[in-house]
């Protein structure tokens, strides 16, 4: 691929990132709104925060590119952010709630994950060194985010079992009487 077809792939995939974030601008305050946990509300806001920076620095890249970063619509975050808005209508007990909103989350976050390795990989081999270098910043954030959701996850999916077995009247065997009954058989 020469170089020119390689900068069309890069400046169409950033305008395709610059939706994706702009639609997460959107919906993240409609996400902390939702989480009944104070933990992964606070981790929305701060998100909310970071993600405006994302778009900040898209434009710089865009303006030092002397391109637009309109003229794409990122479909791919639009089903991610619907699949969100449809666990929030599903009706579900508060922990099981925040529990498919991390999950959404994450899905989201592994998208931009992905959407901003490629970009920086083609940013360095444009030697395109300063957006590569704002790109960088963001795909750690973008892990790091991930990372915490993950963290937070860890609690509320125990919640979530918690909730899920009060609300039905079972409870689900404890590990080691499992264990010891599998090991007995």
């Amino acid at each position: 691929m020469n170089e020119n077809r390689l900068k069309h792939l890069y400046v169409e995939e950033l305008k395709d990132i610059y939706s994706a974030e702009n639609q997460m601008v959107k919906a993240l305050p409609t996400l902390a709104k939702a989480a009944t946990s104070p933990g992964l509300r606070v981790g929305f806001e701060e998100h909310l925060t970071q993600t405006k920076e994302h778009v900040a620095r898209l434009e710089r890249i865009f303006e030092a590119l002397g391109e637009s970063p309109k003229g794409k619509k990122c479909k791919g975050m639009e089903g991610l952010v619907a699949e969100g808005s449809e666990m929030i209508e599903e009706g579900l007990v508060p922990a099981e709630l925040d529990a498919g909103l991390i999950s959404a989350a994450q899905r989201a976050e592994h998208y931009e994950i992905a959407a901003y390795g490629c970009v920086c990989a083609y940013a360095k081999l444009l030697q395109e060194d300063h957006a590569s270098s704002l790109l960088r910043k963001t795909l750690e954030e973008e892990k790091k985010t991930n990372e915490k959701l993950t963290e937070l996850s860890d609690r509320i999916n125990v919640e979530a079992t918690e909730a899920n077995e009060s609300n039905s009247g079972t409870k689900r065997p404890d590990s080691t009487a499992s264990k010891a009954k599998a090991h007995q058989a």
